[in-house]
């Protein structure tokens, strides 16, 4: 293990300057879950180490009917998952954050974290693309917003540029008449990489029987975490039925293009992404129709929707 110079950063200005300073030298953490690992297998080898885990104004979160969520980049996991309103309001979101490793790692893991580590299969980020969220992003030259499906640029790569930082993720408010899950499948039900994760968004219209809007994303299908537009297309403005939602599910799964590795193969991941595209449109739908389920009954229905050996 190479040694390193820490540095920690007094408030936002002084982090931009550190990391401006330092360029590809330099790897900014917070809860440090990721870094320690991949420090350790040697994967990142930085020179110097900037602590940005004591900058106030990236802890702070608040919603409004108006302007929607707006996360600062050093909101927990475990936030994500236990905050009351995004329970309700976005409850993709917080079962995505439930599915994220255990409950140790979500206490430390940051929101800004998973995002700006750009894995194709992080578990908050299909649940963020498919709120359309946005990125604010502070640096040298000033603040910019980028979209987040625009946000990565490959395999742990993203936009950022020498001395940016995210500073927060803003996601719009929700009509009324919304639901939204996200379901994980992994190897293991707790504590693994997933295999695959599908986030749907749907908003209804004439009492439910019409699309308004949808948003689909998955993850670990390609090199980063992707929207399925094509599929969104199909069923936006259009009256549901069992025939089209099918239709949309196939749409979605030729949008994959995954590979093989340990936890499974290709051709299962892209099967996988057809049927988890269903089956969250169909619990999305539904939970739009009845309104807000319980946070227990939404992780019912992920952890039933994601054993899917037996039904492929």
């Amino acid at each position: 293990m190479l040694r390193f110079e820490f540095l920690e950063a007094r408030n936002l200005r002084h982090a931009i300057a550190l990391a401006n300073q330092h360029g590809d030298d330099a790897r900014i953490v917070a809860g440090t879950t990721d870094f320690l690992v991949r420090w350790r297998q040697g994967v990142w080898r930085p020179k110097y180490v900037i602590n940005i885990g004591n900058v106030a104004v990236l802890k702070q979160r608040s919603f409004s009917a108006r302007s929607g969520l707006h996360l600062g980049s050093l909101v927990t996991v475990r936030e994500l998952e236990t905050n009351p309103v995004i329970r309700q309001r976005y409850p993709a979101l917080a079962a995505a954050a439930s599915a994220f490793a255990g409950v140790q790692i979500r206490n430390l893991a940051t929101v800004g974290g998973n995002v700006c580590n750009a894995s194709p299969a992080g578990d908050t980020l299909p649940a963020l693309l498919a709120f359309d969220a946005q990125c604010r992003i502070a640096g040298p030259n000033g603040k910019r917003n980028v979209r987040l499906d625009q946000f990565f640029s490959g395999p742990g790569r993203t936009v950022l540029e020498k001395g940016e930082i995210l500073v927060e993720i803003i996601l719009p408010p929700p009509p009324r008449v919304s639901g939204s899950l996200y379901i994980k499948h992994s190897p293991r039900a707790a504590m693994d990489i997933a295999t695959l994760g599908v986030a749907s968004y749907v908003a209804l219209k004439d009492r439910g029987r019409v699309c308004a809007d949808v948003k689909i994303a998955l993850g670990a299908v390609a090199p980063t975490p992707i929207r399925a537009f094509a599929a969104e297309d199909l069923l936006r403005g259009q009256t549901i039925t069992p025939e089209l939602l099918a239709k949309v599910a196939e749409v979605a799964r030729e949008r994959a293009s995954p590979i093989d590795d340990l936890r499974g193969s290709a051709d299962h991941r892209k099967d996988l992404a057809g049927v988890l595209t269903q089956r969250t449109l169909e619990q999305a739908i539904a939970m739009a129709k009845t309104g807000p389920i319980s946070f227990e009954a939404q992780r019912r229905l992920a952890v039933e929707a994601a054993v899917m050996e037996t039904t492929i």
